[in-house]
């Protein structure tokens, strides 16, 4: 079971379900995401590393959808954002990080 994609397409969910998916622990598959900056004189391509979860231990992945989450607002019904919703691939911020 990919639990991102679970809590995304299951929004009432029992405490205890909950509970087991927080217990299993946060899903960090690697992922295929890259992207091209332009620069003044070349072109830049960044692609995802999954060290990233090592640094950043509320973040998870779903390889269903290709995108990063986060976990701890996936589990606990944080709040609307982007890091909940829709997923990132790119450079953001969220509020747990500030």
């Amino acid at each position: 079971m990919n639990s991102v994609d679970f809590l995304l397409t299951n929004k009432d969910i029992t405490y205890e379900i909950r509970t087991e998916i927080k217990r299993l622990g946060r899903p960090i598959p690697d992922l295929i995401i890259s992207k091209t900056d332009v620069g003044k004189s070349r072109n830049y391509s960044r692609n995802f590393n999954s060290s990233v979860y090592d640094r950043f231990k509320w973040l998870c992945g779903c390889p269903k959808r290709n995108k990063l989450f986060c976990f701890i607002c996936l589990v606990m019904g944080g709040n609307q954002s982007a890091w909940t919703q829709e997923g990132c691939v790119g450079k953001g911020r969220h509020k747990a990080t500030a």
